[in-house]
């Protein structure tokens, strides 16, 4: 899995894409993560990658131009790669949608920034994805959030009964509750009273029938 990055902010990436998971994913060569400056596609001195938008308004709007001009380079490739382009107009991304991402071997993302995009980029991309029902600043946290989902359901990048438990495969229903050393927390409330709270003692119990019965009803 290959994923390349469009943005006008390039040095946001670097410590998230270095830690953890995506890490260690790309040191075993499961995943490949290119970060591109947009400017490197600007014609002019002053690398402008936006401009005011036409008809008034505030803030600025992405041109078209630097945004084509990199596509068309990027998509030289031996493979053709799916072109994402992140906005708050687009379809809300779900676990479903990241499953069939995983499936993919080359995915571009746009990140806007600013205002907006000029709307005639939506005639060169595959599909608009937004993280939500939100703002933000620009597209570089939905493009990290998007990568990190995809990236732990490629084969081999986590253990796979670890997927088989998590919140999403279970149908409809979030995932059941966790608990861990200590058995009893003891800790001093508002009032500085004296408060315990106890691990179910079903998940003490050694009874592995029991304890699947209690996780699918909580």
């Amino acid at each position: 899995m290959q994923f390349e990055l469009l943005t006008i902010f390039p040095k946001i990436f670097e410590s998230y894409f270095n830690t953890s998971i995506i890490k260690r994913a790309q040191e075993n060569q499961q995943v490949k993560i290119k970060v591109h400056d947009l400017r490197k596609w600007t014609k002019d001195k002053h690398k402008t990658v936006d401009d005011r938008p036409y008809g008034g308004g505030p803030g600025m709007i992405l041109k078209v131009e630097p945004i084509y001009q990199a596509l068309n380079y990027l998509k030289k490739g031996k493979v053709l790669p799916k072109i994402i382009l992140l906005t708050p107009q687009g379809k809300q991304f779900t676990q479903k949608q990241a499953l069939k991402l995983s499936k993919e071997k080359r995915i571009i993302l746009i990140c806007g920034h600013y205002e907006g995009y000029d709307a005639r980029i939506k005639n060169f991309v595959d599909e608009e994805i937004s993280l939500g029902p939100y703002i933000l600043t620009g597209g570089e946290v939905p493009a990290m959030a998007l990568i990190d989902s995809v990236t732990r359901l490629i084969p081999g990048v986590i253990k796979q009964e670890s997927l088989a438990e998590e919140t999403f495969n279970f149908k409809n229903k979030k995932e059941y509750p966790q608990y861990t050393r200590p058995e009893v927390f003891t800790y001093r409330d508002n009032s500085g009273k004296m408060k315990k709270i106890k691990v179910p003692s079903i998940l003490l119990s050694g009874n592995h029938q029991k304890i699947k019965e209690w996780k699918n009803k909580n």
